[in-house]
Parts: C-alpha cells; sequence; structure tokens
C-alpha cells in the first residue's frame, strides 16, 4: 500500500479569494480545485493555476466524473482531467461516489447509488479503469445522504469499503458527510468509522452543514461543529496524519475569514499530532 504526504490543512481555491491571495500571499498548506474549472486550454483559469502552483501545492477534486452512471466511461473528459494533472503535479485526484448521467443526459448533481452487489461489481471495475488511465492514485468520496433504496442490501459503509478494496484505489473521506447520513439515518457514526480502512484514506474533507426540519443539509456554509471535529480527530489519529481540507464553498465569507476558521483547523491539526507523537513515546 502506498503512503502519502500530510499536506496539512488546505482551503478550496475559490474565486472570490483571488484578490486577498494574490496581494497577500498567505501561509496556506494547500489549495484544492475544482478540477472541471481549469478543464480548458489556454487563458484565465490556467494562468490563475500557474501562479498559485508557484506558491502552493495543489491537488485535485472532480464533480462531473458520475463514475456510477448507466452511461460508458467519458474517456474525451478522463483525457482532458489527464492533461491537467501534467499542470498540477497532483499528489492524487478525487471524485463522488455518485451517479449523474444517462444516456444523452447530464444532470450536473451528485445522486447517490444503491448498495448492491451488482454496483459494486459495476462501479469497482470502472474505478480500476479511471485509475489506470489517469496514471495517478484515485479515490473516491462519500456522500452526504437523504434517502435510502429499497435494494438496498448493506449498509453504506460496507459498499464504501468494498468498492475501493476491489477497485484497489482509495478513499477522500467526508467527515462531515458521515455526521450528516448518521442523523439523518439514525446510525453511530463511529460504527462508519470501524468498517474504513484507514490505510486508503489519503484525504479528508470538513465542512458545516445546516440543521433542517427534520434532517441535516450539507451545506458547506458554516464553521465546523464540535461533533464533526471529534469525528475528525478520530479519523486523524487513526490516520497518522492526513491532509483535510475546510471546505467553505456557499455564502462563501471574506478571505480573511476563511483563513481564520483554517488556522483553528491548523492549531487542531497540531494538538492531534502532538497527540499521536504522545502516543508512540508511551508505546515504547
Amino acid at each position: 500500500m502506498r503512503t502519502f504526504p500530510n499536506l496539512g490543512i488546505g482551503l478550496g481555491l475559490r474565486i472570490p479569494h483571488y484578490e486577498a491571495i494574490f496581494s497577500q500571499w498567505p501561509p496556506v498548506d494547500w489549495f484544492e480545485i475544482i478540477s472541471e474549472n481549469f478543464m480548458v486550454e489556454g487563458g484565465k483559469p490556467l494562468e490563475t493555476l500557474r501562479r498559485i502552483k508557484e506558491h502552493y501545492p495543489v491537488v485535485q477534486h472532480g464533480v462531473n466524473l458520475a463514475i456510477g452512471s448507466p452511461t460508458p466511461l467519458d474517456f474525451s473528459y478522463l483525457k482532458k482531467l489527464k492533461a491537467l494533472t501534467k499542470i498540477t503535479d497532483t499528489p492524487w485526484l478525487s471524485d463522488h461516489l455518485c451517479w449523474g448521467r444517462l444516456p444523452g443526459a447530464h444532470f450536473h448533481d451528485l445522486l447517490p447509488l444503491p448498495y448492491t452487489e451488482e454496483t459494486i461489481a459495476y462501479v469497482s471495475e470502472r474505478a480500476r479503469i479511471v485509475q489506470d488511465f489517469l496514471e495517478v492514485p484515485f479515490a473516491l468520496e462519500n456522500l452526504s445522504s437523504y434517502a435510502s433504496f429499497r435494494q438496498d442490501q448493506m449498509p453504506e459503509w460496507e459498499f464504501y469499503r468494498r468498492i475501493i478494496e476491489q477497485a484497489d484505489i482509495y478513499m477522500m473521506l467526508d467527515v462531515n458527510n458521515i455526521f450528516v447520513s448518521s442523523q439523518n439515518h439514525g446510525f453511530d457514526p463511529d460504527t462508519y468509522l470501524q468498517y474504513i480502512p484507514m490505510e486508503r484514506v489519503l484525504q479528508v474533507h470538513i465542512a458545516g452543514h445546516r440543521k433542517m426540519e427534520g434532517y441535516l443539509l450539507d451545506t458547506h456554509d458554516h464553521p465546523v461543529c464540535d461533533a464533526v471535529w471529534d469525528l475528525y480527530r478520530k479519523v486523524y489519529l487513526a490516520t497518522g496524519g492526513v491532509s483535510t481540507l475546510l471546505e467553505w464553498d456557499d455564502h462563501i465569507p471574506s478571505f480573511e475569514e476563511t483563513w481564520e476558521e483554517a488556522c483553528k483547523a491548523k492549531q487542531f491539526q497540531q494538538s492531534l499530532h502532538q497527540e499521536l507523537v504522545n502516543t508512540c513515546q508511551n508505546a515504547r
């Protein structure tokens, strides 16, 4: 099993923050980009990306692969995605465990899959092909969940793990999504974590959510809550330290406010690192 660097606390690269970043060059550990925003031939997006790349590590995260869709893999899309990896030098690449296409239609949404043996076999084979084609470690992210299928044959954590292991790929573990789904479906999030092969987790997302009437909604527009921080602590210690992205994608605050939240996350991560060091020393 490959090992991956712990890049620290990253931020999503968002247009409202460009001016602050380019004028201040703040000490952000790394930036995550939405791959599709930069899959173009030249122009301002790639010029911006190259400026960022001169100062920070860049990691690619996609939203349009829709790997579970009942349509052939789009190799035109994958060729553009692979070309972008040559520009970013991304240490890995991720997208979502979802579907979003039908023949002749692309819904531009992250739609959930049924947790069945058939789906596992189908998605695993496609994920293996994607990783082989891209020649970059490939990870799938767990969704937040609001409904279940009658044909589900297993819990989400078993479904997720089996796809990752059968495809021999990696996990981009969204801790907030685990918490949101646990509240919406009434399961213990610790049970979910017990089934995760932590050696395959190469990146983590943490974010805020919104409390709706009768359910939680993954909105990426609030600070991370205490319960998610607690889950993150367990994941971080179990992985031995993992690259972590603080997500904020809606009602985006100023860069200064976002950076303040990132600094809190950085301090928390540093305390966890010290906890790991103390644990190792006590084990000697």
